[in-house]
């Protein structure tokens, strides 16, 4: 799990630094750009009654909404994604955003009042905004060249960059630290508050799936030492064309995802001998802050015995609760209500609070990379990372970093976050992770098992 606390904190288990600003409520942030095509038709999901117990508790306690209205603001959420890619294909400098507000109801932000009043005919609530959106990400580009040229100290003194369309502005985050007060840039600091508490669930299942944990390392267990030892979240599973049983995860939990070896093997944890864990599969491709795509994902090749015993499902639960059938994938939509799944804080639920976020990755070599993807609110800790992101129930992305990775419990969280907007938590887009394995043939056909799978 990455950590990213105070907006800074060094990674567990690597040797990078990962870097994510908080989000408000009130400043979504959203481009709509880059995502492929949404299926000219959105998944089914889903009835209220065929959720499990432990995420329909998640949604109230964490949304404070009920199910059916969080099945039907996810479902809101696709269609104004895939008709703000529509809008903004065709008039690029007239497009300036689309967010969920928080009453559920879609919003599109444009340039000119003629762009207004077509948004409007369509049925979406508009906001005029000085500036389009590609023109903010022109902005975004020559910043993020400026600071790639910097010194290190000073580079690292910007914990990330992202584009606040309700304001027409780039939100510049820098560190509280001299070489940061030096370069004389903005800061924002959010203001979104999440009250979280530990929740229960309904039937266990007791063979695994995604969303429970699985440890890592580069050669046997017996022959690793304890803090050598990976500790993640399996997340969505995932099927290629040559029939591999495959789950997709999160890139930086490869042990080798930065060279020195490749196929580290990984494990389900035997609490009561960890040397005896059996093993489940191995890593056949990671990907960690790729120059062309900024992607962190990895996939896990499940092997038979995994298989027999079930891994290999269309299905996610947090924490070893209960289960949630996957009908479909999903693209993030600023506001969009998700949930996450994971082997330490379980079921958790927030909203997309940016559709597009830059963090910088520094290695141990000096060098520096960008990590692309999607902020939620959902609370997120330690071990939880490669763990599904679902909004509704459809795949939406995995966790790839959290400002909230100390953190004993989402209540302390919330508790010490808060004042500095609550917990943030960094999401890859599923869709783009298979899409980024199709192309470049780690994984050819690869395709999100759901509940539509044959068995």
């Amino acid at each position: 799990m990455r950590k990213l606390v105070a907006l800074r904190a060094s990674v567990v288990g690597s040797t990078a630094m990962l870097l994510l600003i908080p989000f408000s409520s009130s400043n979504f942030i959203t481009s709509v750009a880059g995502a492929d095509p949404a299926p000219s038709e959105s998944p089914a999901q889903l009835a209220v009654d065929q959720l499990p117990g432990e995420l329909v508790e998640a949604i109230g306690r964490d949304l404070k909404i009920s199910p059916a209205e969080y099945l039907n603001r996810a479902a809101k959420a696709q269609e104004l994604g895939t008709y703000a890619r529509e809008f903004r294909a065709e008039r690029p400098e007239s497009f300036a955003g689309a967010w969920m507000g928080q009453d559920g109801h879609p919003i599109v932000a444009v340039t000119s009042n003629e762009a207004a009043q077509i948004a409007a005919r369509a049925g979406y609530q508009t906001r005029i905004a000085p500036i389009s959106a590609d023109g903010l990400e022109r902005s975004l580009a020559e910043l993020n060249r400026w600071i790639s040229a910097m010194p290190r100290e000073a580079a690292t003194s910007v914990n990330s960059i992202a584009i606040d369309v309700l304001n027409s502005q780039l939100v510049v985050d820098i560190a509280n630290s001299p070489a940061g007060h030096m370069l004389n840039l903005p800061t924002l600091l959010a203001n979104v508050k999440v009250i979280l508490s530990p929740g229960g669930g309904g039937a266990n299942e007791r063979t695994p799936m995604g969303g429970d944990t699985y440890v890592t390392a580069r050669q046997a267990l017996k022959d690793t030492p304890m803090a050598e030892i990976g500790v993640c979240s399996f997340g969505f599973n995932a099927s290629d064309a040559a029939g591999r049983a495959i789950n997709v995860t999160a890139g930086h939990c490869d042990p080798n995802a930065q060279g020195g070896g490749v196929n580290a093997p990984v494990f389900v944890p035997d609490p009561r001998d960890l040397d005896k864990s059996p093993e489940a599969g191995m890593f056949t491709h990671s990907t960690l802050g790729d120059p062309a795509t900024g992607l962190d994902y990895a996939l896990i090749e499940l092997n038979s015995r995994a298989v027999r015993n079930g891994l290999d499902r269309p299905t996610v639960r947090g924490a070893g609760g209960t289960t949630l059938t996957i009908t479909g994938t999903a693209a993030p939509v600023v506001g969009a209500p998700v949930c996450k799944s994971g082997q330490t804080s379980t079921f958790t639920c927030g909203v997309v609070a940016a559709d597009r976020v830059e963090t910088q990755l520094f290695t141990e070599d000096g060098t520096s990379r960008l990590v692309r993807g999607f902020a939620s609110t959902a609370c997120t800790l330690a071990g939880d990372s490669g763990g599904a992101i679902v909004t509704g129930t459809l795949a939406l992305g995995i966790t790839s970093g959290s400002n909230a990775s100390t953190a004993p419990n989402c209540v302390e969280a919330n508790l010490v976050l808060g004042p500095d907007g609550g917990t943030a938590s960094l999401g890859i887009p599923i869709r783009e992770i298979i899409a980024n394995a199709n192309s470049t043939g780690s994984a050819s056909g690869l395709v999100i098992r759901t509940s539509q799978s044959p068995a």
